[in-house]
């Protein structure tokens, strides 16, 4: 039982590792032909250590609670540390894909409102805040017209991406 407890006592510290040193076993390996992308998934540190703690504390269960040897605890540890790193798996992949929202686009600073923070003189620049995705965006911006300072205004369109052009709302 001892060698089983001292498998999942390792798992566990693996896995602490691969927090701790995120990433690095799997850029020992970049770019080294055949093992280029070996560790990149079901061979992750992560994968590793949840197989190696699962296999060790299962068998060790399994030897305590019914008392069977080393190889009916490997039986059994086996399948268990086969499950857990599946499991692994398929958490970090959920976890590395994050399907946020696309980042906002020129085009969805169009129509936003927005309020001067630095005077606009005609034909010449000045700063407006417009709150995009619900976050303040300082920008650059050009008016036909003079505006003054807390004004509020419309973006029309953009000009780059750091500066807009705006309308003074009547």
């Amino acid at each position: 039982m001892g060698w089983f407890l001292g498998l999942g006592i390792v798992g566990v510290v693996l896995l602490v590792l691969s927090l701790v040193f995120d990433g690095v076993l799997e850029r020992l390996f970049d770019g080294v032909g055949v093992l280029d992308g070996l560790f990149d998934g079901l061979l992750s540190l992560p994968v590793i250590a949840g197989f190696v703690s699962m296999l060790g504390f299962s068998g060790a269960i399994a030897m305590g609670a019914t008392g069977v040897g080393a190889v009916g605890a490997t039986a059994i540890g086996v399948p268990a540390g086969l499950v857990t790193g599946w499991l692994a798996y398929r958490l970090s992949r959920m976890l590395l894909r994050d399907d946020s929202g696309a980042a906002p686009r020129d085009e969805d600073l169009i129509g936003a409102p927005g309020s001067v923070v630095t005077a606009i003189p005609a034909d010449g620049y000045g700063e407006v805040l417009v709150h995009l995705a619900g976050q303040p965006v300082k920008l650059s911006a050009k008016s036909p017209a003079p505006v003054a300072q807390g004004a509020e205004v419309w973006v029309e369109g953009t000009l780059s991406q750091t500066a807009v052009s705006v309308r003074p709302v009547r």
